[in-house]
């Protein structure tokens, strides 16, 4: 009888650490998600930037020496 409860019982714990585990994924996951969305909202700002300021040389007839 000490066996088969023994055998519930890690196989409960087993099941426990795989959800804990799975919650820690889930987390990370959407800090990872955020941390993309603003980095290409940077980037988009910084070639929005770039293009302006290629637009704004491109206007004057300045080349780059």
């Amino acid at each position: 009888m000490f066996w088969p409860m023994l055998a519930i019982a890690l196989g409960f714990l087993g099941i426990a650490v795989l959800g804990v585990l799975a919650v820690k994924v889930f987390v990370e996951a959407q800090r990872l998600g955020r941390q993309v969305t603003l980095t290409t909202q940077r980037i988009n700002r910084a070639a929005e930037d770039l293009e302006r300021a290629a637009t704004d040389l491109a206007a004057t007839g300045e080349a780059l020496r």
